[in-house]
C-alpha cells in the first residue's frame, strides 16, 4: 500500500513537471496519451504526419499568439520555427533572448514577432516547437503546427489572459525588467521587451543555461 502510494506521489510530480500547448492547437496530447513522451526530442516522440492541413491552426503572417500552461515555480523557454509540412528541423527561434518565466498557470503572449525575410506567405505551412527547461536541466518538448494566413489575427482580450503571478522576462543579463501580467504576457508585443532574470540564483542560471544551450540548440538544429 504504502509503495503504491509512493508510485502515485511520483506520478503526480511528473505530470505537474510537464507543460500543455494551449494555443495554437498542439500536434497531440502530450500529457494524457501513454504512446508520447515530452522528453523525446524534439516534438514529445509525435510524427508531423498526423497532422491533417485542415487541423493547423492559422496565424499570421507577423506573427501570432502563444499560450501555455505551465507547472514549474520557474522555467526556461524556448520557442523555435521551421518551415514546410513535417518539419524536424526547427532552424528559426522566436524567442531570443529566451526567457525566464515564474509562476504556475497560464502564460498567453498575443504576438511573436517572426525573423526578418523569413520567406513565408498566404498558405505555407510551418511547425512551433515549444521547449522548456527547468532547474534539473533536462529539456520538455511540444509542438504544434500552423498554417500562415494573410487574413489570420492574433488572441486578444479574454482569449489571451496571463494567470495571475506569472511573468516571463528575456533573459539578458543586467539590462531591462520583469515583464508580469500587465505587459506580454498579458497581451502586448514581445518585441523591444528585455528583462533581468528572476526568481533564479546565479549558480542555477549558469549551469541550466549551459544544459539548456546543448539541449535546445544542440540537439533541435
Amino acid at each position: 500500500m504504502a509503495f503504491a502510494t509512493l508510485l502515485l506521489l511520483a506520478a503526480a510530480s511528473l505530470a505537474q513537471a510537464h507543460f500543455s500547448i494551449e494555443y495554437p492547437t498542439w500536434r497531440a496530447d502530450t500529457l494524457n496519451n501513454e504512446s508520447y513522451s515530452q522528453w523525446t526530442n524534439p516534438c514529445g516522440g509525435v510524427p508531423g504526419n498526423l497532422t491533417t492541413p485542415s487541423q493547423r491552426t492559422p496565424w499570421p503572417l507577423t506573427g501570432g499568439s502563444l499560450k501555455l500552461d505551465l507547472h514549474h515555480p520557474w522555467t526556461y523557454v524556448f520557442v523555435n520555427l521551421g518551415l514546410g509540412a513535417d518539419v524536424s528541423n526547427f532552424n528559426y527561434t522566436l524567442t531570443n533572448p529566451f526567457w525566464n518565466e515564474t509562476g504556475n498557470g497560464t502564460l498567453c503572449v498575443s504576438r511573436l514577432g517572426l525573423p526578418t525575410d523569413l520567406p513565408i506567405s498566404d498558405g505555407s505551412p510551418a511547425s512551433l516547437q515549444v521547449v522548456t527547461v527547468g532547474e534539473d536541466g533536462n529539456a520538455l518538448y511540444n509542438c504544434a503546427d500552423i498554417v500562415f494566413r494573410a487574413n489570420a489575427t492574433a488572441l486578444s482580450g479574454d482569449d489571451c489572459v496571463t494567470s495571475e503571478g506569472v511573468s516571463f522576462a528575456p533573459v539578458v543579463a543586467g539590462q531591462g525588467q520583469t515583464t508580469n501580467g500587465t505587459g506580454p504576457g498579458s497581451g502586448s508585443d514581445t518585441q523591444g521587451n528585455a528583462g533581468s532574470v528572476t526568481g533564479v540564483t546565479v549558480s542555477a542560471l549558469t549551469s541550466v543555461v549551459a544544459l539548456a544551450m546543448v539541449f535546445v540548440f544542440g540537439m533541435s538544429l
